[in-house]
């Protein structure tokens, strides 16, 4: 069955360029050209991936992705004219899982996309668990538990969590953590790296050190 792709974007030439694209591939597109239209689609269906531009008439990218992520996991890639650090440090606060700056490569974003689809496919049909202290990992289930309460997570604090805990008592590296998590064919910055471990650690209850330790101009351990 093809994945579905929903492309949130009011430029149309560019959004059917985009979509012919994607179609060409195998994916299933439906598109919106104003983030009101975007939202209720966004919510009426289920979709593997969404694709939001930041600018949008009605509703921002940014907004859309926040409300999208009260209730919901999917995979969000921000399309955004603006390459400032903060602009995209507010998208991925706003729970954004990657972003691109226009103009883009069409095959920069099918690389994107196909990393994002790699890392939600369902690890498993196994029932796998990991442990570390008082976090528990359901694999299956993609849930996380601490102290027997859920953790609610994005699926990017999700999968830098779980490899965290993969290789606890060994130090992971921003190039490692930002190459596991996002993809060998990403060219984000490592800073991010850090925007996510201070959003898992204001997630985790105790001090902000207490799980994620981190190892000066390398990176970050979790040690039992």
């Amino acid at each position: 069955m093809p994945k579905k792709i929903l492309l949130v974007e009011d430029e149309k030439h560019i959004a059917r360029f985009v979509e012919l694209e994607l179609q060409h591939e195998g994916y299933e597109v439906k598109a919106a050209f104003d983030g009101r239209e975007g939202l209720a689609m966004a919510t009426a269906e289920n979709f593997d991936v969404l694709l939001l531009d930041v600018m949008l008439p009605g509703i921002n990218g940014i907004e859309i992705c926040r409300r999208i992520r009260s209730q919901s996991q999917v995979p969000i890639i921000l399309l955004t004219a603006r390459d400032a650090v903060m602009d995209r440090v507010a998208g991925l606060d706003a729970g954004a899982d990657d972003y691109i700056v226009k103009p883009f490569a069409i095959e920069e974003l099918l690389a994107r996309i196909r990393t994002i689809l790699r890392r939600v496919t369902p690890a498993a049909a196994n029932s796998e668990s990991l442990c570390f202290r008082d976090i528990e990992i359901d694999v299956a289930a993609y849930e996380v538990f601490v102290q027997g309460n859920k953790l609610d997570l994005t699926k990017t604090e999700y999968d830098l969590l779980k490899l965290l805990i993969e290789h606890k008592n060994r130090v992971c590296t921003r190039e490692h953590i930002l190459t596991s998590v996002w993809g060998y064919d990403t060219d984000i910055e490592t800073n991010v790296v850090d925007v996510y471990i201070r959003h898992l650690r204001t997630k985790l209850p105790g001090d902000m050190n207490a799980y994620i330790e981190t190892v000066r101009g390398v990176g970050y351990v979790m040690r039992e």
